[in-house]
């Protein structure tokens, strides 16, 4: 099985708040590996989603209201730019962890560096 590592992608402004709250680029993570998408930005979110359940991916050209890590009722925004962001449904709903705290997802919305080869690497 291959391996696909992708880049959350930061923005400048963003990175200087979110190095020192343990949030930062060297502390995230987007991975493609055995059927599993894994999903990490520091200790604030983290999620292994089997491709499975990946039920859509695309682009996302919504607005965000914020930076970091944001959801309620299984939908999440995992970003630290409002640029390069996708977007997943998931079915069945997976767990994950948020702000320490589990949750579900239904719906995830991220920025990376380079939405078409993340696209094409979930829908593998």
């Amino acid at each position: 099985m291959s391996t696909n590592n992708f880049a959350l992608r930061y923005d400048n402004w963003f990175t200087r708040l979110a190095v020192p709250l343990g949030m930062g680029p060297r502390r995230a993570e987007v991975r493609v590996a055995g059927g599993v998408l894994t999903v990490r930005m520091g200790w604030a979110f983290r999620a292994g989603i089997p491709l499975s359940a990946i039920r859509s991916a695309g682009p996302d050209g919504r607005a965000v209201s914020g930076f970091g890590v944001h959801g309620f009722g299984g939908y999440w925004l995992v970003n630290g730019s409002a640029r390069g962001l996708v977007r997943l449904e998931l079915e069945p709903s997976v767990r994950a962890r948020a702000v320490q705290m589990p949750v579900r997802l239904r719906e995830l919305r991220l920025s990376v560096t380079d939405p078409e080869a993340f696209l094409a690497a979930v829908a593998r």
